[in-house]
């Protein structure tokens, strides 16, 4: 019995307030519908994706998928005026005499593989199943007159989710059914199966993290959710590296050199470039030539690494200009000169090219207004470089470690508790995994844990 599962992604996202419908945003480099349909495709139990569009879109979204390598896509259909209208046109398109369905809004880009997985487990035993979490609010009824009428317990409400999943059989029914009816709105496909009684609808565990994108808010919400889903994994093999080449630049200390070292011990082939040994990433003519030099020698250049900055603690009105455009030009300038000069080389080996950011990018402070300036600035930087390159198959991802043990901090906050900074090797352990990993646009936060063995969403000054 195959598979299908149907995305519906035919909204105009009125509410998200854009000209384009939520469905073709982008967040971390990739629309909602990609990461969406990325992750049924990926998923081994999905024969076959069935994507509901609006008919004003369907050239658009013909186009953006095009860019990628989905196998899985059967039919892209033009939707109908409503959610249910569109359902019914997805589940229409599917001939065979039975089969699993799962029906998902495309605009929850965030859903698991371990929720795909128990829809299609829990149809073995039910014909109709649901997702749902328990909500942590006070649920109230009010009238017209927004005058609560009644607060119910709230064991017995659950806020539900997509994908719901059914045999084909039963909610072809259930949509002829509607079909035959008039006035009949519903938001989502249980409803119908509900509606008639059709079938006991199983409800299995959904997860909070699969939010739908229906606000502006939701946008920043889920751009950070992907931060978090999409960390280096630890099981990543780093013996990939072997005979990889990657040019590292601010390799003399710290973290470049922690990186450096370790791609050795994997057999990479690693050049390391930064001031001590006549290369400043202040001047693009040196970054090039530094390029040039690999290239002559290897004839490829899979990743590029810059752990190159300067850090000089103070006020704005107390520093001289010459050391503010010291720090920018290092900092910021340096990122740009290296992207612009590793292009060519990247997109002949459909590489990656990894910056780093500082946990100070989220939010200026004092004594650090030109440091944490300039990594907010390559964060966005690295993020719209993400999207521009993203069809020459170029990765570009930001690591922001937390406090780390470098010489760099040590001239600048003295000698600190080991147990509160991470260690270069930590980072650059994680680096290289995430040089490894196949997304794009991602800022890879690291923190502080027990034993300096975890990787944590939550950022530390």
């Amino acid at each position: 019995m195959k598979t299908y599962a149907i995305l519906l992604a035919s909204g105009i996202g009125e509410r998200i307030g854009n000209d384009l419908p939520k469905q073709f945003l982008k967040i971390s480099g990739r629309t909602i519908l990609e990461h969406s349909i990325g992750v049924f495709e990926r998923n081994g139990s999905i024969d076959e994706i069935i994507v509901v569009v609006h008919g004003q879109f369907v050239d658009f979204c013909k186009k953006i998928l095009a860019q990628n390598d989905f196998k899985k896509i059967s039919k892209i259909l033009v939707g109908g005026k409503t959610r249910q209208k569109s359902s019914f046109i997805g589940v229409s398109s599917i001939v065979d005499g039975e089969a699993k369905v799962l029906i998902h809004d495309a605009v929850r880009p965030l859903i698991s593989d371990q929720i795909i997985n128990n829809c299609i487990a829990a149809l073995d035993q039910y014909d109709a199943v649901d997702v749902a979490i328990p909500t942590a609010d006070t649920i109230i009824v009010v009238n017209d007159d927004m005058i609560i009428e009644d607060i119910p317990p709230r064991q017995f409400f659950m806020r539900g989710q997509t994908p719901q999943a059914f045999k084909l059989g039963i909610i072809k029914h259930a949509h002829s059914l509607a079909e035959k009816s008039s006035n009949l709105k519903f938001t989502d496909d249980c409803g119908l199966v509900k509606m008639f009684n059709l079938a006991p609808i199983h409800v299995i565990g959904g997860e909070e993290g699969n939010i739908k994108i229906t606000y502006p808010i939701d946008l920043f919400i889920a751009d950070r959710l992907f931060q978090v889903k999409h960390l280096p994994s630890h099981g990543a093999n780093l013996t990939q590296l072997k005979n990889k080449v990657l040019v590292i630049f601010g390799s003399s200390y710290g973290i470049g050199k922690a990186i450096a070292d370790l791609a050795q011990q994997y057999e990479a082939k690693t050049y390391g470039f930064s001031r001590t040994n006549g290369v400043d990433v202040r001047n693009m003519s040196s970054v090039q030539r530094a390029l040039e030099m690999v290239y002559s020698r290897e004839k490829c250049i899979n990743f590029i690494v810059n752990t190159t900055g300067i850090l000089k603690l103070g006020n704005l009105n107390d520093k001289p200009i010459s050391e503010i455009r010291d720090e920018v030009e290092t900092n910021y300038f340096g990122c740009i000169n290296i992207a612009r000069s590793s292009y060519d080389y990247l997109k002949q080996s459909k590489g990656a090219l990894l910056f780093f950011t500082s946990s100070s990018h989220t939010r200026g402070r004092a004594s650090y207004s030109i440091y944490s300036s300039t990594k907010a600035a390559i964060v966005n930087f690295a993020q719209a470089l993400a999207e521009e390159w993203i069809s020459d198959g170029i990765r570009i991802n930001i690591m922001s470690p937390a406090r780390t043990s470098t010489p760099m901090r040590l001239s600048n906050f003295g000698k600190e508790p080991p147990e509160t900074l991470l260690s270069p090797e930590f980072v650059a352990e994680k680096s290289l995994h995430t040089l490894l990993q196949n997304y794009t646009g991602q800022v890879i936060d690291i923190r502080q844990s027990q034993g300096n063995s975890h990787i944590d969403p939550v950022s530390v000054p």
